[in-house]
């Protein structure tokens, strides 16, 4: 088990602990973006979600950041459109990339899932290239479930 994924096991635990018994969706995201964040520190982390057919933003980590993406547009539209993570080496070599940062150089962009059906996004930007893969969404994946589960 690499140093990642042993970080991202804790996360786990810290999150269900910080949501256990909690029903207050924007309590529970903002306490997770604030773990994911500090445990990493990434340059943004924070949840978009599902409002009327665009992504509005919710609670978050970091700078500013813009307020609704169109489904289907930029990382974190493309992620909720095509169901799946979508890990970007180089935000700009990804077509139709919304620069809410110019400071933002990689991302990753997890879909929240509840009953079937995305109902938001969480996204990470880091200020270096390439910083996500696979062991990373492995275990956003894992803390996203956690989020919705029954």
């Amino acid at each position: 088990m690499s140093d990642k994924s042993e970080k991202y096991a804790l996360l786990q635990k810290q999150v269900a602990s910080l949501t256990a018994g909690e029903t207050n969706l924007t309590a529970n995201l903002a306490n997770t973006a604030a773990a994911i964040h500090e445990a990493f520190g990434f340059w943004w982390t924070g949840f978009y979600l599902v409002e009327e057919k665009q992504l509005v933003l919710g609670p978050f980590q970091g700078p500013v950041a813009c307020t609704r993406i169109p489904y289907g547009k930029g990382v974190c539209g493309t992620a909720w459109q095509r169901r799946e993570t979508v890990i970007v080496p180089d935000v700009e070599e990804f077509p139709g990339h919304i620069a809410c940062s110019s400071a933002s150089r990689s991302e990753i962009v997890v879909p929240l899932f509840r009953e079937g059906e995305v109902v938001g996004v969480l996204d990470i930007d880091s200020r270096e290239l390439a910083t996500f893969d696979a062991e990373d969404a492995a275990g956003l994946e894992a803390i996203a479930a956690l989020l919705f589960q029954a």
